[in-house]
Formats: structure tokens, sequence, C-alpha cells
């Protein structure tokens, strides 16, 4: 399995970013995908998640409205648009695989993960 982010880097306040999530070596259409971001300082949250089918998308109440998820079952890839980005949103983005098809919010509903992408939003 493995998932390769991409797409962070310096946005400024009310900017833009998408993230995309590249997976290899599973099927990629049968597993829910989600979006995790650390702050620093911070607990490690889910920004948003959705199922194998790419419905039913979950977003963490601070994103909703900004953020977009959504996936590519032919190019087994799943993006993070964010939008509106605001200064605490800086931290580090990871996308992980979950266990089954079904999304879940829980860091323990999912198994592997890529190796990161720095998110830097200046005021």
């Amino acid at each position: 399995v493995r998932l390769v982010e991409s797409g962070g880097g310096l946005a400024q306040a009310g900017g833009s970013l998408t993230l995309s999530c590249a997976a290899s070596g599973f099927t990629f259409s049968t597993y829910a995908m989600g979006w995790f971001r650390q702050a620093p300082g911070k607990e490690r949250e889910s920004v948003a998640t959705i199922y194998s089918h790419g419905g039913s998308p979950y977003y963490e109440a601070s994103v909703k409205g900004r953020f977009v998820i959504s996936r590519d079952n032919t190019r087994n890839i799943v993006y993070l648009q964010m939008n509106n980005l605001k200064p605490e949103e800086t931290g580090m983005c990871v996308c992980r695989r979950g266990l089954f098809g079904s999304a879940n919010k829980l860091a323990m509903a999912y198994d592997y993960w890529g190796q990161r992408t720095q998110v830097t939003v200046s005021s």
C-alpha cells in the first residue's frame, strides 16, 4: 500500500490549496479515504472523509462549506480542495486509507497513511 500526498505549500489567509493523494497497491475503489490534519500543539483531527463510492462526505465543523473532498476511482486519487484558508489551519496534512468502504471520522478506523504534506497559511 502506498499513499503519496502532494499539493501542500504556502497560502495566504483567504487563499486556496488543493491536496492530492495518489494511491497504489490496493483496490482503491473499495476503501474509504480520509484527510487528517495535525497543527502544532494540537491533537490530530479528521478534516474530511469520503466513502469508497465517492458519496457521503464528512467534514469537520470548522471546514464545512470551505473544503471539498472528492475522489477519482479511475485514477486512484483522492483530493481535498481547501478554500478560504485560515492561519490556524497551518499544519501537516495526511491522507489515510479506511479499514472499510464506509468512512469514519475516527483515526482508529484508518490504517495506512502517506508521508504527509505541510500546509502553511500566512496571515
